[in-house]
C-alpha cells in the first residue's frame, strides 16, 4: 500500500540532518525508478553523510510510522530499490574504505562504495571482493547485500 504525506517528516528530518533531504517531485521522481521496469514514487529522499545522520533518519522515521528503503545505485533489474517509502541514499556519501586489514583479508566498508572501486583499493594489497555482476561499475556493496547477489 503507498504511503501519503507525512507532515512534518520533512522538517524534522531537516532539523536534525546536515545531508540532503528532498521532497520534491523531480527529486522524488529520480528516486521512483531503478534498472527495473517498476516505477513507484517515495515520500522523500535522504542522502545522509555519515552512519550517525542515517541513524537518526531510521529514528525519525520510526518515530513517523513510515517505512525506509536503503539504495545503493538502483541496478536492480528486479524492482528492490524502489517503494513508496522514505528513501535513503548510501550511494552519495558513505562510500568509503572504513579498515583494511591485510593480513586478516577482511575490510569494513560502508555501504555506498561501489565494487569496481572497492576492489581497485583491494587490489595493491592482493586481495579482491569475488563477487561477480555485470554491475560492477555501479553497483554498491550494500546494495549488492541487500539484494543478496
Amino acid at each position: 500500500m503507498a504511503q501519503t504525506v507525512v507532515p512534518g517528516l520533512e522538517r524534522r528530518l531537516k532539523a536534525h540532518l546536515l545531508g540532503e533531504v528532498e521532497f520534491d517531485a523531480f527529486t522524488r521522481g529520480r528516486y521512483a525508478t531503478d534498472a527495473s521496469h517498476y516505477q513507484i514514487m517515495p515520500l522523500g529522499v535522504v542522502a545522509p553523510r555519515s552512519v550517525k545522520e542515517a541513524e537518526h533518519a531510521l529514528a525519525i522515521a520510526r518515530e513517523e510510522g513510515v517505512s525506509v528503503l536503503a539504495r545503493g545505485a538502483g541496478t536492480s533489474q528486479a524492482g528492490q530499490a524502489v517503494n513508496s517509502s522514505l528513501v535513503i541514499d548510501c550511494s552519495k556519501y558513505l562510500d568509503h574504505l572504513i579498515e583494511l586489514d591485510v593480513p586478516g583479508r577482511r575490510c569494513v566498508v560502508e555501504p555506498g562504495i561501489v565494487l569496481d572501486e572497492l576492489n581497485r583499493r583491494l587490489k595493491p594489497h592482493g586481495l579482491w571482493f569475488p563477487v561477480d555482476i555485470s554491475t560492477s561499475s555501479r553497483a554498491t556493496i550494500g546494495g549488492m547485500v541487500g539484494n543478496n547477489s
